[in-house]
């Protein structure tokens, strides 16, 4: 192996700990923040939220009843909203009805009998959507958006996630 070649391997070996310590302070930054519980009363939604991170208040939702917030520098939204589910609707009838972007340019999707999970990248920004259907009393859609720049996936993968896997509906 050339004198050259050694010396780029071994710059390239001591820069990989550097760069991971670095992704993990980024994520740790991310995830640590003050975890809250957002309710949406009208329709009985419930979901945790890094208050630290979505701490502006940003108006109402585009889509039904709810709470809209921001990160300080408006990087980032995050959307909690419900509505009732008038015609009964199940994931799959719901997103064949109102997706407005073709499956296939989906970037990740899952369709359940009680919920729905979409992402596509446009633009360098990731729009992430779940929405769960509930069944019980008045029938209701709890939804969840969030909007954050793709550059920074791999920093928001657990927030998303937990986000997502938070999303419930209120016991009545």
């Amino acid at each position: 192996m050339s004198t050259a070649l050694k010396l780029v391997f071994s710059a390239v070996i001591a820069a990989v700990p550097i760069f991971a310590a670095m992704y993990g302070q980024a994520v740790s930054a991310l995830g640590d923040e003050d975890w809250r519980t957002l309710e949406v009363a009208d329709f009985g939604t419930r979901v945790q939220y890094p208050a630290g991170i979505f701490s502006v208040p940003d108006g109402k939702p585009e889509k039904g009843m709810g709470e809209r917030l921001s990160t300080s520098d408006g990087r980032a939204t995050l959307e909690v909203y419900s509505f009732a589910n008038e015609s009964n609707e199940t994931p799959a009838a719901y997103l064949n009805r109102y997706l407005r972007t073709p499956r296939a340019q989906l970037d990740y999707h899952r369709v359940t009998p009680s919920f729905f999970a979409i992402s596509t990248v446009r633009d360098d920004t990731i729009y992430y959507s779940r929405c769960n259907f509930s069944r019980f009393g008045t029938p209701a859609i709890h939804c969840v958006d969030l909007v954050y720049p793709a550059r920074e996936e791999r920093a928001w993968d657990a927030i998303v996630t937990r986000i997502s896997l938070s999303l419930r509906p209120l016991q009545k």
